[in-house]
């Protein structure tokens, strides 16, 4: 029988990945989920991953470009959640300060492995 594990975010390091932003990760085998703290202004550059993604906005709201040429454009407030599928390229940028839930599925392994360079510029 595999382990049942037991997680409080307040309890758990922040890792600063950018003067702008810092995260808490919670890992499983098949999927991953993050607490992303972006200040007002933080910018995540236009990237894209073989892994789904679901952004869940807990507080402020992230303004995100969509496609390779980012011409959609969407704003994603306190209370809603953006779908992202694998491969498709976006960007985004903290309205206010902004903590915002992300799930992955499979484990973002460039995130475990601290190979998320486009991050930490």
């Amino acid at each position: 029988m595999k382990q049942v594990s037991h997680y409080r975010w307040d309890d758990m390091p922040k890792e600063r990945v950018s003067p702008t932003l810092e995260r808490r990760l919670i890992t499983g085998d098949r999927m991953m989920l993050a607490h992303v703290y972006l200040a007002k202004g933080s910018v995540v550059p236009k990237h894209s991953h073989e892994n789904e993604q679901i952004t869940y906005i807990l507080e402020g709201a992230l303004k995100f470009w969509i496609g390779e040429d980012g011409t959609q454009e969407i704003v994603v407030s306190a209370g809603e959640v953006l779908h992202i599928p694998p491969n498709v390229p976006h960007k985004a940028e903290a309205l206010s300060d902004t903590l915002d839930v992300d799930i992955f599925s499979p484990p973002r392994a460039d995130w475990l492995a601290k190979t998320d360079d486009y991050l930490r510029r």
